[in-house]
């Protein structure tokens, strides 16, 4: 065939992934290093988790400074400041920001009682709050980035109002509308996407079990439990491929919103 432009693949330099110490985060940590990419392994309290993912990650082809472990608790706008003054400090530039971390309180969708105002709150300000401030703050360095691109990992619940709780469902919808706007305000330089799993084998649910999830998938389109790795592959098609879109949701959920 003939005619035909292909560009250039730009994979990224320096990607940053928080929540990067487990499950989906460990998963797109492990994707971007074997593409060549130096990985920020972001983390809160498990560091030597943390510091086992860097340890394990592949090295492709000459990286100085190499990866790291960083701790980012993104719930403190101190501890992010320091993270982007690390980041600017090793690395001078930033091509890709994966949003991964987030927490959860499983409460029953039916009891608005149980679901506290504290509750309520932490879940905002972690799932929301959270990735709004690492997008603010990365913003200079992304600026600076190569084909640079933010992925807020999102959940379908923002979509079918299911979820661990009412809260969360909330939050993750607020993350997909924050992906909207900042496609159009940081465009044309960055580019915005969220990727919306529904369960993944994680643990990331606490007290949700892999029979759960394998009763929920044998429901599904393609009756399938999706899986960390499965999620990090729509993360970089993200970067990587979708070169010619922002400001979209991409649904990683085996049919489930359908």
């Amino acid at each position: 065939m003939t005619g035909i432009d292909i560009p250039a693949l730009q994979f990224p330099k320096v990607a940053l992934v928080t929540g990067g110490s487990s499950g989906i985060g460990k998963a797109t940590a492990a994707r971007l290093a074997a593409m060549g990419s130096a990985v920020v392994v972001g983390y809160n309290s498990g560091s030597a988790r943390a510091q086992e993912v860097v340890d394990g990650l592949q090295v492709a082809g000459r990286q100085d400074p190499p990866h790291c472990a960083m701790r980012i608790a993104i719930d403190e706008t101190d501890s992010i400041a320091e993270a982007a003054a690390a980041v600017e400090k090793l690395y001078g530039r930033l091509d890709a920001l994966i949003n991964c971390g987030g927490a959860t309180t499983p409460v029953p969708l039916n009891d608005l009682d149980k679901l506290t105002d504290a509750i309520f709150d932490k879940t905002v300000t972690i799932n929301l709050r959270g990735p709004f401030a690492m997008m603010r703050a990365f913003r200079p360095l992304l600026e600076h980035g190569t084909a640079p691109a933010i992925i807020n990992i999102s959940s379908i619940a923002a979509r079918t109002g299911l979820g661990s709780s009412l809260a969360y469902l909330a939050a993750k919808a607020g993350v997909d509308a924050l992906t909207v706007a900042l496609a159009k305000i940081l465009a044309p330089k960055i580019r915005v996407f969220s990727v919306s799993p529904a369960g993944v084998d994680t643990d990331f649910v606490p007290g949700r079990s892999r029979e759960q999830l394998q009763k929920t998938a044998e429901k599904l389109p393609l009756a399938h439990i999706t899986t960390p790795d499965d999620v990090a592959r729509a993360v970089v098609a993200c970067i990587v491929h979708l070169t010619s879109s922002t400001g979209i949701v991409v649904p990683v959920d085996e049919g489930r919103h359908l």
